[in-house]
């Protein structure tokens, strides 16, 4: 079963765009990426059993990869609290 392909947040504040942040879940795997940047990752660090932080070549966090995401986390459902989105797009 899949819980959900992928999900992009776009939020927009004056009139600019920011980053886009993308949510892949890969059911092949059981792993959950949040992808929050167009940046390449050029260094990554287990923060915690399964839990892996992707910098960028500046150090900016680019990506986090949650291993056994569906042991560690409810993928049926995703909430969003208090954030000033706008839109929403959903590409499942």
């Amino acid at each position: 079963m899949v819980f959900m392909t992928g999900y992009r947040f776009t939020p927009y504040f004056e009139n600019e765009v920011l980053q886009t942040m993308n949510l892949k879940y890969y059911e092949d795997m059981d792993s959950l990426y949040i992808d929050l940047s167009v940046k390449p990752s050029a260094e990554s660090r287990e923060v915690s059993e399964g839990i892996v932080l992707d910098y960028d070549s500046e150090g900016n966090l680019v990506g986090i990869d949650i291993d056994n995401a569906s042991r560690k986390l409810d993928l049926a459902e995703i909430n969003l609290t208090s954030l000033p989105v706008h839109r929403l797009r959903s590409s499942a």
